[in-house]
């Protein structure tokens, strides 16, 4: 305990030590964070998708912390839910079997740009009979200037969307709703930038002020009734953007810390301390034993570890686990088997070593108790280091297409920007922000590292 306290004073003696022990810090905090925030299942439905899991997200959206270091504020994404008591409803009785339903929604808007589209989701709710009778609604929007416009009317279905932008009839007959003294391309003649155009400016600008969305439904069945979901996507999102499948990349860099340090550190942790005790069992023995482990090393160093693993995740599997413990055994038998060979060698022609044969010490306690805890020291700055190293191949093969395809990674990031074509489309964040968070924690463990290098290595304490 003491040399545990020791060494952790030394540490702190080194501010690059301190710089990587709080990075480290951090990563863990948000790996702690991303697993008990989002669960395992939740984070695996909400990055592989399903029925309704990414409708109130915006496509390809940059982080909204964009409008910090811009003076035209980009509009964000607004929600509004008529089931979670957004806006108002009222229910009014029509007879014994019909209601008339309204749904007010009134939000503000404050921003300098148009927003990139408008949905109104419904969600009707009908009695479990064959054929029930279809609920009618009707949209109306009106401006801050008090301007209405009636949207469209029609049938709800079970599951009904209604895209503004797709409504053709809609989009002709938005022409004569252009308010006076703006003049419009008939390109520009889309539901999203009409209905928030501000009167006599000569450029197409958004009117700022209190908007409101009335939709009236009546249904026909006793047992009917009408939610609906109005979002207004805007061009940011959240604190870390959105993809064109329209996911939150917030999900993929939070639960990409928990894989990585796990990825890193189990294979770190079991290539090492596998190599060091099979050094140790080589070295004592000798003989034919030393010999083969010698030359099983010498051809698994020529073997290449990144083709292999893509050969087994095309023909095989990609799992993470599969992965993993294929490194684990293909670096088993790597050059750190040498390494630790020259200084088991050293150890083995110790005096204390020949005190403990002349006791009669048995071969194993000699080797797990006398030699293995001499070459610790020299361990744990090697195995620091080495975990960032097993980080970025995980990642490599998430980028390579070789990663589990059901896990949220950093790899997998930076894969589906490059499909996607982010820096092409100048879609930096995309890229950037995986890559830093890789590039962050190869430089943590390695401050940590050389500076228990420096610790337990007397010869580079004293340069």
């Amino acid at each position: 305990m003491s040399r545990l306290k020791g060494t952790f004073q030394e540490l702190f003696r080194y501010p690059s030590a301190v710089i990587g022990m709080l990075i480290i810090l951090g990563l863990i905090f948000i790996a702690i964070y991303a697993v008990i925030r989002i669960p395992y299942h939740e984070a695996i439905r909400l990055w592989r998708g399903g029925e309704g899991v990414w409708d109130e997200y915006p496509r390809l959206s940059p982080p909204a912390w964009y409008n910090w270091f811009s003076r035209r504020k980009a509009p964000e994404t607004i929600v509004l839910k008529s089931a979670r008591g957004d806006g108002e409803k009222v229910v009014e009785e029509l007879s014994e079997i019909s209601k008339a339903i309204t749904i007010t929604f009134t939000f503000e808007y404050r921003y300098d740009e148009f927003p990139s589209e408008l949905v109104v989701f419904f969600k009707p709710t009908y009695p479990p009979v064959e054929s029930p009778r279809q609920s009618f609604v009707s949209l109306t929007w009106i401006t801050p200037d008090g301007r209405e416009i009636p949207l469209n009317k029609f049938n709800l279905r079970p599951r009904e969307v209604y895209h503004l932008s797709q409504d053709n009839a809609l989009i002709r007959k938005l022409v004569k709703y252009v308010p006076e003294g703006v003049t419009l391309h008939e390109q520009e003649l889309i539901p999203e930038k009409v209905l928030f155009l501000a009167p006599q400016k000569e450029t197409p600008t958004p009117l700022k002020g209190e908007y409101t969305l009335v939709i009236r439904g009546t249904t026909f069945e006793a047992a009917a009734d009408i939610d609906a979901t109005f979002v207004s996507y805007g061009k940011l999102y959240g604190w870390a953007g959105t993809d064109h499948y329209r996911r939150d990349l917030m999900v993929a860099l939070l639960w990409g810390a928990p894989v990585a340090l796990a990825f890193g550190l189990l294979a770190a942790l079991g290539t090492t301390i596998t190599t060091m005790v099979i050094a140790a069992i080589g070295t004592w023995f000798g003989g034919a034993v030393d010999g083969v482990i010698q030359r099983i090393t010498e051809v698994n160093m020529v073997l290449p570890l990144l083709p292999i693993l893509i050969m087994v995740g095309t023909l095989y599997q990609r799992s993470i686990w599969v992965m993993l413990g294929l490194v684990i055994l293909l670096s088993i038998f790597g050059s750190g088997i040498k390494t630790y060979r020259a200084v088991f060698l050293q150890i083995k022609e110790s005096s204390y070593i020949e005190a403990a044969r002349a006791y009669g010490a048995s071969n194993w306690r000699i080797i797990f108790v006398y030699m293995v805890p001499r070459i610790i020291p020299m361990l744990i700055p090697q195995m620091v280091v080495l975990i960032p190293s097993y980080v970025f191949l995980e990642a490599s093969l998430a980028y390579l297409g070789l990663g589990d395809p059901t896990l949220p990674t950093w790899g997998k990031i930076i894969n589906d920007a490059n499909v996607g074509g982010a820096l092409n489309n100048r879609q930096y964040y995309w890229v950037l922000e995986p890559a830093i968070l890789l590039m962050i924690t190869g430089l943590g463990f390695t401050m940590v590292g050389y500076a228990l290098d420096r610790i337990f290595n007397p010869r580079l304490r004293e340069m």
